[in-house]
């Protein structure tokens, strides 16, 4: 709790607090009270006990030692693509995906000056990279912090009317800011999808359509992606997400994180999946899912 600046910490408390008197019903999320993750975890999950962490790493770890019974973490964003680390943090946390949650994100400048007044805005690299133009045109820099509302938090904390926050606009109350401007984004798709994990996966019988997320290796030879996903070409199952990256230095193997419409247990897609671990140095299956929306 200490690494929050120190206008954050009685609201950390709190809620930190009530999650530990009933761990069950609590959800970690990455920020201070106020950020898109607290938003999106009360309205993803209703009823629950968002419990702040201030960072990816120690919301996986609530999960893990029973601090939270889920973890609400963004994957990515409509305008500025993957959230940075999560493609290592997911597969090595142990945890398995058993949600997802869209939320629209718009921003609003925070801070206890005027307009005029602002030279610099905190936020986290995402938020500043979904407002980026918005800020060039203003002439505004961009200074990055952990999290949205941890950055108006901090802003209040250094009492300079030159630096501002770009967050959720109800962090300005929590945190005594004025609100400088509302309803920013470089553009109005602007949206956020989270995932919830758990210890284990869930069933979700007659939950209707079903995301599958799934993370395999290649080696690094001629058709050997092709040759892999020949599988769901063949029997018509719909990846919508493919990315690629590297891990460690060897660049020996290529590491892949895919989305598709779907689940074991149905026939097309255990061919297709028969398919890919023929193919693929290994195969492992982060978790499925209700699709919370049509792709």
């Amino acid at each position: 709790m200490e690494r929050f600046p120190l206008p954050a910490q009685p609201h950390v408390a709190a809620l930190a607090a009530a999650a530990a008197a009933d761990p069950a019903r609590a959800v970690a999320f990455q920020g201070a009270p106020g950020a898109n993750s607290h938003i999106a975890a009360e309205r993803a999950l209703p009823g629950c006990l968002p419990l702040p962490c201030f960072d990816f790493a120690d919301a996986i770890e609530a999960v893990q030692t029973g601090a939270a019974a889920r973890a609400l973490i963004p994957i990515e964003n409509s305008l500025h693509g993957r959230v940075a680390d999560m493609h290592l943090l997911l597969p090595e946390s142990g945890l398995a995906i058993v949600g997802e949650y869209f939320l629209p994100i718009r921003y609003a400048l925070m801070g206890l000056g005027t307009t005029e007044q602002v030279r610099e805005a905190a936020s986290h690299p995402q938020a500043l990279g979904q407002c980026r133009h918005w800020l060039r045109v203003r002439g505004i820099e961009p200074v990055t912090y952990p999290d949205t509302a941890g950055a108006a938090a901090m802003v209040a904390e250094r009492g300079d009317p030159a630096l501002a926050a770009l967050a959720p606009a109800g962090a300005a109350a929590i945190y005594g800011l004025t609100l400088l401007a509302e309803d920013i984004a470089d553009a109005e798709h602007n949206m956020t999808r989270f995932v919830t994990l758990a210890l284990e996966p869930e069933l979700h019988e007659g939950a209707g359509p079903m995301m599958t997320t799934l993370i395999f290796a290649l080696p690094n030879a001629p058709a050997a992606l092709y040759k892999a996903l020949g599988g769901f070409a063949t029997a018509q199952v719909n990846m919508t997400k493919l990315e690629s990256y590297q891990r460690g230095a060897s660049f020996a193997a290529t590491e892949f994180y895919a989305d598709f419409v779907g689940a074991p247990g149905d026939p097309p897609v255990d061919r297709a999946l028969a398919e890919l671990a023929f193919h693929a140095e290994w195969v492992r299956i982060l978790g499925s899912y209700p699709m919370a929306r049509e792709r």
